[in-house]
């Protein structure tokens, strides 16, 4: 009879994991109402309520076209035109889909036909022509309808003599549609140079992201030209620019903080002061005053107030009261 020790039976047991059954990274898994900055969650109407800004950071969420609009103009005043252009596909372009097919697939996500919204509206009962992009839309490219779109803004503000406002949030040229895509960049500039000539004012404000061919033609063309805080806006993305340069960029590179400080923007205004801020410009184009925003008053200093704060003080007697408490 043997007295060695049997050897251990050692048993791996390895749960095998298909492909698509691999759990989504927490990029993947993060909600359209989680901050991206500081982690805080909030609900639609919360969200909607606060502007889409983290009321935690200040990190500006980005606004979809017609929330824009809502944010902006008075009530009941918005009148949309040229609402029924649509892109075709001259060029019969597929690249993981076909063409249409992306187009009517970012028309069931947004409600909209296109990347950009335009129209008449009032804001604090001023008129002007206001045009606003949907980055939603096939990430808010300019095509086409985009180019012809921002021109009817031009001609609504050219007919009626009032201000055009634009409100950028794109990643560029829309690369379906190629150098049709590419030719709205000479379209729209000519369409600004036209509010000069006439002596129309045009305010541009860039959103998170304006960038590519939106970036280098209207949106920089502003008459005045107004970021929200830490908006991305340059030509292209830091990773393309700095392997072209070769050089290790600023953090700061492409936000609007550092467009604000080489001059490139005029003001950086938060949301919940855009809609005020474009009043007053409106305001001051129209012959009137430039009125300063009024903080709120202090409140009344009243006998009740006083005795709250009278009974917080420690009483410390110092010296004999003929002295009227002075030290001697």
């Amino acid at each position: 009879m043997s007295t060695d020790e049997p050897s251990p039976i050692i048993v791996e047991v390895v749960h095998a994991q298909a492909e698509g059954d691999q759990p989504p990274s927490r990029e993947r898994t993060r909600s359209n109402n989680t901050c991206p900055r500081c982690s805080s969650h909030y609900r639609d109407d919360e969200l909607q309520a606060e502007l889409r800004v983290c009321r935690t950071c200040g990190y500006h969420f980005v606004v979809g076209a017609l929330e824009r609009i809502a944010q902006l103009a008075d009530p009941g005043t918005f009148e949309e035109a040229a609402s029924g252009l649509r892109s075709a596909d001259p060029l019969a372009f597929v690249d993981m889909i076909p063409y249409p097919e992306r187009l009517a697939a970012a028309t069931a996500a947004t409600g909209l036909e296109d990347a950009m919204v335009v129209g008449r509206a009032e804001i604090d009962g001023h008129r002007c022509a206001l045009a606003t992009m949907e980055f939603e839309f096939v990430g808010g490219s300019m095509g086409s309808v985009v180019g012809e779109k921002f021109a009817r803004a031009v001609d609504l503000a050219l007919e009626d003599s009032m201000p055009l406002i634009s409100v950028a949030s794109s990643g560029g040229a829309r690369m379906q549609e190629n150098v049709l895509a590419l030719m709205q960049m000479a379209k729209t500039t000519c369409a600004v140079d036209a509010l000069n000539e006439a002596g129309i004012p045009f305010i541009s404000v860039l959103s998170h992201p304006s960038t590519g061919g939106v970036m280098a033609s209207f949106a920089a063309l502003g008459d005045v030209i107004i970021a929200e805080p830490g908006a991305f806006m340059a030509f292209a993305g830091r990773r393309v620019v700095q392997q072209t340069t070769r050089e290790q960029l600023p953090d700061d590179f492409g936000l609007s903080e550092s467009n604000f400080r080489f001059g490139l923007v005029d003001m950086i205004v938060p949301r919940h002061e855009l809609r005020g801020t474009l009043a007053r410009m409106l305001r001051l184009f129209a012959g009137g005053e430039f009125v300063y925003p009024v903080e709120e008053p202090p409140a009344p200093i009243t006998q009740s107030r006083i005795a709250r704060l009278v009974r917080g003080v420690r009483w410390r007697p110092h010296g004999p009261s003929s002295t009227n408490g002075a030290s001697s």
